[in-house]
C-alpha cells in the first residue's frame, strides 16, 4: 500500500470565497480516505476585495491545519503568492492547486499515490491539450495554452506535456535549491521551478481533466501571455549564455 503523508497543498487564491468551503471539504475528503496525518493547506490570498478572509478566519477556527496568509500592499502575482507558500509549508512535499475549483481535489490522490511511488521530483496533473480540448478550458486559454507550449518545447526543450499545469506536486528542496534563478513573476511558477532547475528532475505527468469554473473569472489576460513569453527569453538567453562560456 502506497502510503500518502507529510503534503503541504498551497493554494494561491484571489476573490476564491464562493469555493473556499467547497475546495476544503473535497480536500478533506481526499485526507480521510487515504489516511493522511501530516497535512496542512496554505491558501495564501493576494488581498481579495470579496468576503475571503472572512470564510479563512471560519475555516481556521475549525480546522486545526488550515492556514492562511494575505498579501497585503504589493503587487498582486500567483507566482510570489505560490513561494510565499512554499516558504511557509512545513512539509518537504508540496502540492499546489488553483483555488477556483478547476483542478479536481480528487486528483490528488493518484498525483501523490505516483509521486511516492515513483520517488519523483514532480508529478503533473495533465490537461493533455494536444489530444483534444479539456472542455473545463475556456477557447482562449485552450489557444493560448498551445502556443506558449509549442514556444517552450521549441525554445527550451520538452520535459512536460503540460509545463503551464497549475496542479502538480513537487519536492519543496526543488524550490529551495533553485530560488535564486527563478523568473518569479506571472502565472506559470511550474515551468519556471522546472526551467529555472540546475538539476535533472524526474517528471511524471498524470492526466486530468479540468472541471467548469464555479464562480469568479479566469486571470488569463494578454499581460500573462506577455510574461510567460519573457519568462522563455529570459531562460533561453540565459542557456546560451552559459553554453557560450563552456565553450
Amino acid at each position: 500500500m502506497i502510503k500518502i503523508d507529510k503534503i503541504s497543498i498551497v493554494v494561491p487564491v484571489l476573490n476564491e470565497g464562493k469555493n473556499l468551503i467547497k475546495l476544503t471539504t473535497e480536500i478533506k475528503k481526499v485526507k480521510n480516505k487515504n489516511k493522511i496525518k501530516n497535512f496542512e493547506i496554505i491558501f495564501v490570498d493576494d488581498n481579495s476585495s470579496d468576503n475571503s478572509l472572512e470564510i479563512f478566519k471560519s475555516l481556521k477556527k475549525k480546522e486545526k491545519n488550515i492556514k492562511f496568509f494575505i498579501r497585503k500592499n504589493i503587487k498582486k502575482d500567483l507566482s510570489q503568492s505560490c513561494i510565499l507558500g512554499f516558504k511557509k509549508a512545513i512539509y518537504k512535499n508540496i502540492l499546489v492547486m488553483d483555488g477556483d475549483l478547476q483542478h479536481p481535489p480528487r486528483f490528488i490522490e493518484s498525483l501523490s499515490k505516483t509521486y511516492f511511488k515513483e520517488n519523483a521530483d514532480i508529478v503533473i496533473g495533465s490537461r493533455n491539450l494536444f489530444n483534444k480540448k479539456d472542455p473545463g478550458l475556456s477557447l482562449l486559454r485552450y489557444i493560448s495554452s498551445i502556443i506558449i507550449i509549442h514556444f517552450i518545447n521549441l525554445f527550451l526543450n520538452k520535459k512536460t506535456s503540460d509545463p503551464l499545469s497549475g496542479f502538480f506536486i513537487f519536492k519543496k528542496e526543488i524550490y529551495t535549491k533553485n530560488k535564486l534563478n527563478l523568473y518569479a513573476r506571472g502565472y506559470k511558477i511550474l515551468a519556471d521551478l522546472i526551467y529555472s532547475s540546475k538539476n535533472e528532475l524526474k517528471i511524471i505527468d498524470r492526466n486530468i481533466f479540468f472541471d467548469t469554473r464555479r464562480s469568479g473569472k479566469s486571470k488569463m489576460n494578454i499581460f500573462v501571455l506577455i510574461k510567460l513569453l519573457i519568462f522563455i527569453l529570459k531562460v533561453f538567453f540565459s542557456k546560451l549564455s552559459n553554453f557560450s562560456k563552456k565553450s
